[in-house]
């Protein structure tokens, strides 16, 4: 009877191209499991709103807009952590797109709302649910227990943000995207 604390030996190779053997050998491994599960969501997500002028950064200044989530582009920029002059080239090509447009703030005329139109609005619903179908197909293996899980995992990164705050909600993203460069500022500013 083989010891059951002595590691397994090498599985031959699977006809699933190693998935199976990789997942076994890593399977303790945190690093491995989040990039993992980012890099599934991070390609299905570009497929879904990298068409959208902006790509990801333009799908939440609309998502922002068809839900009425900023009472002004200040605080759009400030909701979304995008600097505001790139917010205001953001909101000009989303314009010449047709998906949003400015509208002066009722409270503060020197402000302006940036509001979906119509066909913003169509096109996040088209998105919004799309990209939920990515989070299920994700998600599904756990059954009963995806919103457990999301529970959860809501409780790390709020715990992971207070020992490394983000500056802005794209940060994270980007440092995925460009490693090195992410390594370089994180290197300058400590």
């Amino acid at each position: 009877m083989p010891d059951s604390a002595a590691p397994a030996p090498p599985a031959a190779p699977s006809p699933d191209g190693g998935g199976q053997i990789a997942a076994e050998l890593l399977k303790n491994d945190f690093a491995w499991s989040l990039g993992v599960i980012m890099r599934r969501y991070l390609r299905a997500a570009d497929e879904i709103v990298g068409d959208v002028p902006g790509g990801p950064r333009g799908y939440q200044v609309i998502a922002s807009a068809s839900q009425h989530l900023a009472t002004n582009q200040g605080a759009m920029a400030a909701q979304l952590g995008i600097d505001r002059t790139v917010l205001t080239y953001l909101i000009d090509d989303l314009e010449a797109a047709g998906l949003v447009e400015r509208q002066p703030d009722p409270a503060d005329r020197r402000s302006r709302r940036v509001v979906a139109t119509e066909a913003g609005e169509t096109l996040w619903r088209e998105r919004h649910a799309a990209l939920a179908r990515v989070e299920a197909e994700i998600l599904g293996v756990l059954g009963q227990d995806q919103a457990a899980f999301k529970e959860l995992l809501q409780q790390v990164a709020l715990h992971a943000d207070q020992l490394d705050p983000m500056h802005n909600a794209c940060q994270v993203v980007e440092e995925l995207q460009e490693p090195d460069q992410g390594t370089r500022r994180r290197r300058r500013r400590g």
